[in-house]
């Protein structure tokens, strides 16, 4: 069987070192690598080796009595939360490290939430306890109260025989165990077993301790966790169709686009051809990746992760195989923007370069104003725009720089709004009526075809579909991308003749705009959920923030000398308050905070007033309709009246 473990932590809480030492346990290495050395297998890349941190998922491959396990490491800085996301859905478990110098981290909590949302067995490792500031107890304390209280000291078990705290926590959570127990009636297979499956349920979560830097307590572990995974739940039939999910783009050291991917179910050979979101296609190479080194593999088996050429319109959060079409929503969004300052680069070879990048992030967001020349970007944090730049100057040779970072608006409808586009320039025909209708909070955009096919054929319809969804249509207040809209196609028009697929193109983007300028829009901005912890003589200072900002706050939790805060803010004010948290704290203070939704931005005039909009300078409402031989373009308010289709309100 394979098994997918993920490792995630805090930054700097020594995740890598652990991993270091379990592969060498593990025989994948001979000796442990050190991040201060910068001879780390899984942090191979030069700008982790520059940085010290890991800024791009990878993995190790080890095997055990018959079994294969995958290791797979994830960065810990915030600004690269995305990442750790993409690989975070692929894991079958997960091992969190928690710093015992620091305690409970900001960014430990965000990953505790995440492994929650994705349903994902975790282990948990407290590191560093050679540190003499480490109280090992204390941490474990806090991990009950502030993580679960189904979280239970397993310190020194090697998958052996359990310990009695062990075996009596396994007891309390299964009620014939525990009458079993109370009879002195102990069997350890049925309470290893009972343990497998309450960890597998997120019903346990044991943790062990130790200090990765000088080999403590990881071998002890790594045995452990090969017990609690191996044979773990039911033999994956072969029998089954192939399914998998793409949780990752990279290039190879040629330059080659490989598609990495966990197979779900079934399984597929190499120059197989496979169902795809767009259409199917073939896979060429199947490789098996460790570290920077891979092997190629004739198939690939249910629970692997391998790596495929071939697969050039797939996207990570695709499925592939018999789930094609579906897609894996991910939690980590940006709320920032910052703008490409390119003076003397190339336009071209620049977004050819930043479309690279964003086919192997997603939430990077490239946008581009033919009209003005600007490129934007979505954005986590400045260690993430240090990182693009240095890449494209590494992989590219192009030199940018990058302007401030923004909070990222958004734009929706308050009402529907119709709004026809027409492209009839000479030997060119194409008209489209659409309705915009406000949707659900977080729905995006979706479509949905009222027009029947005796007025306009199925392929147009198509094709019209493809043109909604192929660019980021911007609002008319601000230029922000526009969200949480239904497009609903009312009616249609071609020509037999002069029609091609690109007037289409033309009619559709118009046709939204169109209806943008009838709307009633509104300015969304995004709200964070955050978590604030500090000691309690300093509550008053920071209830007293927190209120000034208009927070709305959960009840305070108190927590020996200490107080946590949760709740929700907006993020244009939460966002600058790091400072002086840790100013009103004295650096004693624990912040985290994530995207949570998108509301009604509470300044919204002032905001639009600072970005100073044109929306007919950007893209257009206006349509080209021809007469005597020749194309003029109408104004967008006077397009309703010259359309050839029965406008609808």
């Amino acid at each position: 069987m394979n098994h997918v473990v993920g490792i995630l932590a805090h930054v700097d809480a020594g995740k890598t070192t652990f991993s270091e030492q379990l592969l060498c346990h593990a025989g994948v290495l001979r000796s442990p690598g050190r991040v201060d050395h910068q001879n780390t297998l899984l942090d191979a890349h030069p700008l982790e080796k520059q940085r010290g941190i890991t800024i791009f998922s990878d993995q190790a491959v080890f095997e055990r009595n018959g079994e294969r396990w995958f290791w797979v490491d994830t960065p810990g800085h915030a600004d690269f939360a995305a990442e750790m996301e993409r690989a975070l859905s692929i894991l079958d478990w997960a091992v969190l490290i928690v710093n015992g110098a620091e305690g409970i981290q900001s960014h430990t909590e965000t990953l505790w939430t995440l492994l929650e949302a994705y349903r994902v067995p975790t282990l948990l490792f407290i590191n560093k306890t050679d540190r003499p500031a480490c109280d090992a107890d204390g941490v474990l304390l806090a991990l009950k109260k502030r993580l679960s209280g189904d979280i239970v000291d397993a310190s020194g078990w090697d998958g052996d025989a359990l310990p009695t705290g062990l075996i009596e926590a396994v007891a309390e959570r299964d009620e014939a165990l525990l009458d079993r127990w109370m009879a002195e009636d102990y069997d350890p297979a049925a309470w290893l077993s009972a343990l497998k499956k309450q960890v597998m349920g997120r019903a346990l979560f044991p943790v062990w301790r130790g200090s990765a830097l000088n080999d403590a307590g990881v071998k002890e572990f790594l045995d452990a966790l090969c017990t609690l995974t191996g044979h773990a739940g039911p033999i994956p039939s072969s029998d089954a169709s192939f399914s998998a999910l793409v949780y990752k783009v990279r290039r190879d050291g040629q330059g080659s686009r490989l598609c990495c991917f966990k197979v779900l179910s079934g399984s597929v050979g190499a120059r197989e051809e496979i169902a795809l979101p767009s259409g199917r296609g073939k896979l060429n190479e199947l490789r098996l990746y460790s570290g920077p080194k891979f092997t190629p593999v004739p198939r690939a088996e249910t629970g692997m992760l391998c790596a495929a050429a071939g697969l050039s319109d797939v996207r990570p959060g695709d499925f592939i195989g018999a789930d094609a079409g579906r897609r894996n929503a991910f939690h980590t969004e940006p709320m920032l923007s910052a703008t490409v300052l390119c003076e003397g680069v190339p336009t071209g070879k620049l977004l050819e370069a930043l479309k690279q990048l964003e086919d192997e992030d997603p939430a990077l967001g490239v946008s581009y104003n033919p009209a003005t020349g600007v490129i934007d970007l979505r954005v986590m944090g400045r260690i993430q725009l240090e990182v693009l730049q240095q890449l494209l100057l590494d992989r590219f040779g192009l030199s940018v720089t990058f302007g401030p970072m923004r909070v990222l608006y958004l734009e929706t409808i308050a009402a529907p709004a119709v709004g026809v586009g027409h492209y009839e320039p000479l030997r060119h025909y194409a008209e489209v009526q659409l309705r915009l209708v406000p949707g659900p909070r977080g729905s995006g955009i979706r479509f949905e075809s009222l027009c029947h096919v005796d007025e306009l054929s199925l392929n147009w319809q198509r094709l019209i579909e493809t043109h909604v969804f192929e660019k980021t249509h911007k609002g008319v207040l601000t230029g922000a991308p526009l969200t949480d809209v239904t497009v609903q196609l009312l009616h249609g028009r071609s020509h037999l003749k002069h029609t091609e697929g690109g007037d289409f193109r033309e009619s559709t983007y118009r046709a939204i705009r169109n209806a943008l300028m009838y709307a009633e829009s509104v300015l969304l901005e995004p709200v964070c959920r955050f978590t604030v912890s500090a000691p309690q003589d300093c509550y008053g200072r920071v209830m007293g923030d927190l209120t000034q900002m208009r927070a709305t706050l959960d009840p305070p939790r108190m927590d020996g000398e200490r107080f946590t805060l949760s709740g929700e803010a907006v993020f244009a004010a939460f966002a600058a308050y790091n400072d002086a948290f840790l100013a009103a704290t004295h650096g004693r203070g624990l912040m985290s905070y994530r995207l949570d939704h998108y509301a009604p931005c509470r300044d919204a005039e002032a905001v639009i007033a600072r970005a100073q909009y044109n929306p007919l300078a950007d893209d257009t409402p206006d349509s080209v309709f021809c007469a005597h031989g020749a194309g003029y373009t109408v104004p967008w308010d006077q397009v309703k009246a010259h359309a050839h289709c029965e406008v609808e309100e």
